[in-house]
């Protein structure tokens, strides 16, 4: 049976090895693993690992804060009392940070 191998992981510490069918199994690079030796004795080439990609950031509070207050300011929310209430808190933090600057 013919097999595609893949490094499964930057260090080259174990390989992921495909048969023709799809099934999957991983084998550790050891010396006394017999999958390994049959690796190594097939002569055959592993591809080289890819990391997968790096999760999506996830937005801090204070990143959906000023989304909501750029939603506020463009005018996009329709909530009046929302956007009411929401300015005037940011109105009271700017004169708190005002008078913690000035002290």
């Amino acid at each position: 049976m013919a097999y595609t191998y893949t490094w499964a992981n930057a260090e080259q510490t174990s390989l992921k090895r495909e048969d023709d069918n799809g099934n999957v199994s991983w084998v550790p690079a050891a010396a006394g693993n017999r999958d390994y030796a049959e690796f190594i004795s097939s002569a055959a080439t592993a591809a080289a690992y890819v990391a997968p990609p790096a999760p999506a950031a996830v937005p801090t509070a204070h990143d959906l804060l000023e989304a909501r207050v750029a939603a506020i300011e463009a005018d996009e929310v329709s909530d009046d009392a929302t956007s009411s209430a929401l300015l005037t808190l940011i109105a009271s933090i700017n004169q708190r940070l005002t008078a913690l600057e000035n002290a």
